[in-house]
């Protein structure tokens, strides 16, 4: 039914919008990246086991994909400590810019993951993308360090997709999502108590940011991941792909309607962060396109 459509399409961009307003949550929450991590990931995973206790899902798996699930975990704990980070030492804005080429990342490493030929335009890509960011490092240079680990928490979410496109195919994304954050919480929990950080002062949290930890780990993550899934199930890739990719432009908007001045930055980082984002939804046009001709 259109009503039905409408419904799930908007339903689509709440969700889009959701995920553009995690990167203005790591810039209000005041503690450092990896205990935001922690919190995240633990808080989630245990909403996630409920809810797999009230659906009465099966997390059985055999060993071979527990371990893959583990190693899943770790990367995304890694993705998200190295995101947050680059907030911390630059904005949301460099972050979020610098975040979308993961899209790129993704068409480099498919062929190497898939054993299949490299496609002429995702050269042509790539290089545009590195245009677009020797655009914006090269007006801000004091940004520096954030475009590097945007850049390695891009290469991480990359890998983290390769990995869990496999695993989607055969087991239930709330069973994944599970273990995947409760082994990410383990793994840095590990790293917590290894470092001597779990004190009186780790747990004694400014009110503002209990509130926005439990707002970035109930409905940033835990809703989020469950209603993509569900609203994937009735739209076409296409327009989700499309959807998907103005995450960093709605990121940008909040975090200029929230943070005003600090997230203002100058003209060629715009005209690079243009570059970078219609490049990705350029390849994701083309490549959806190819798919479609194949199948056809």
């Amino acid at each position: 039914m259109p009503n039905d459509k409408l419904k799930n399409y908007l339903h689509l961009h709440l969700i889009v919008l959701i995920w553009g307003f995690t990167a203005v949550l790591g810039k209000l929450i005041t503690i450092d990246a990896i205990p935001l991590v922690w919190y995240r990931m633990l808080i989630a995973s245990s909403l996630v086991a409920v809810f797999i206790l009230i659906k009465g899902h099966s997390i059985r798996f055999s060993i071979k994909t527990t371990m893959i699930m583990l190693l899943a975990g770790l990367i995304i704990a890694l993705h998200w400590v190295t995101f947050f980070k680059a907030i911390k030492v630059s904005n949301v804005s460099i972050a979020l810019v610098t975040m979308s080429t993961g899209a790129l990342f993704t068409a480099f490493l498919e062929p190497i993951w898939y054993g299949r030929k490299m496609i002429w335009y995702e050269v042509v890509f790539g290089l545009m993308v590195v245009f677009g960011l020797y655009l914006i490092f090269n007006v801000n240079t004091s940004y520096s360090q954030g475009i590097y680990l945007a850049l390695i928490s891009a290469f991480l979410g990359s890998v983290f997709t390769l990995i869990n496109g496999q695993l989607i195919k055969t087991h239930k994304p709330s069973a994944i999502a599970f273990y995947e954050l409760m082994s990410g919480a383990l793994f840095i929990t590990f790293y917590l108590a290894m470092d001597g950080s779990f004190n009186g002062a780790f747990f004694a949290l400014p009110l503002n940011d209990w509130f926005f930890i439990f707002l970035l780990a109930t409905v940033c993550t835990a809703y989020a991941f469950i209603a993509a899934i569900k609203v994937m199930r009735f739209i076409s890739p296409y327009t989700v792909m499309l959807t998907i990719n103005l995450e960093p432009v709605y990121g940008i908007l909040l975090a200029l309607l929230i943070f005003g001045q600090s997230e203002k930055m100058s003209l060629f980082f715009y005209i690079g962060a243009l570059i970078i984002v219609t490049t990705i939804i350029a390849n994701g046009i083309l490549k959806t396109r190819r798919k479609a001709n194949n199948e056809g």
